[in-house]
């Protein structure tokens, strides 16, 4: 039994109790559901639940502003949300991401998918927590990361990379499965005054994977139109 706390903000009202009949039977005990933005920010304060499912198009409060309004708040900011959105265009889930949602789900969707997305951030979650208490070295599968010595291990074998492509590499190994726009990424490792263009995001992109060989194609993916992410193990 899944301890996590899940709030549903979606105004179809067959969709949302599909949603939470999913999770429950997958075992989330607890699943907090709301019709409207207005009520889903109420609830979001009031409960503070571990991960957010919101969907874009809703009545009053769209979900573009409500994941504003989360984010904005010191007391809701750190929580994960995972946009549901009937919009396929790319611009739609760029928006989202650089409004702060982790990830995005299109309508219709797969209930073994937005489990597994579900999973997968709220691993994500657990692991930021216990790098914040416990710093080690960061380990992707055959690869390491060591934050303080700057230093790449792959398969036991030290891999030189340019400072900005260590700096992107770590950016994406500390968020696997969420979305980075090529724009994030500028203001991330840099700052949003750093002259650089998204260009020379996917030049980086390209080094990388070709540094970090089968691992780097494997696991670097190009989320087409948006960024790029690392990708999860969902069935971990």
């Amino acid at each position: 039994m899944n301890q996590e706390k899940i709030l549903v903000i979606e105004d179809e009202s067959e969709i949302r109790e599909l949603i939470q009949l999913n999770l429950e039977m997958n075992g989330f005990s607890e699943v907090l559901t709301a019709a409207d933005g207005e009520t889903g920010l109420k609830i979001a304060k009031n409960e503070t639940p571990d991960l957010i499912l919101l969907d874009i198009m809703l009545p009053g409060i769209d979900g573009y502003a409500v994941c504003r309004q989360l984010k904005a708040n010191s007391q809701t900011a750190s929580i994960p949300v995972i946009m549901l959105t009937a919009k396929s265009k790319e611009m739609d889930v760029v928006n989202g991401l650089d409004l702060g949602a982790c990830d995005y789900v299109t309508k219709p969707f797969s209930n073994k998918i937005l489990i597994s997305r579900i999973r997968a951030q709220l691993r994500n979650m657990k692991e930021k927590k216990t790098a914040k208490t416990q710093p080690h070295i960061l380990k992707r599968g055959s690869l390491q990361i060591n934050p303080i010595e700057r230093k790449v291990i792959l398969h036991d074998v030290s891999v030189n990379l340019t400072f900005s492509e260590f700096e992107i590499l770590f950016l994406l190994c500390s968020h696997p499965g969420q979305v980075f726009t090529r724009s994030e990424i500028i203001s991330q490792i840099k700052g949003n005054d750093y002259p650089v263009t998204e260009r020379s995001v996917d030049v980086q992109i390209v080094s990388i994977r070709r540094k970090l060989k089968e691992w780097g194609s494997q696991s670097i993916e190009t989320v087409r139109g948006v960024g790029y992410r690392l990708k999860l193990d969902e069935t971990a």
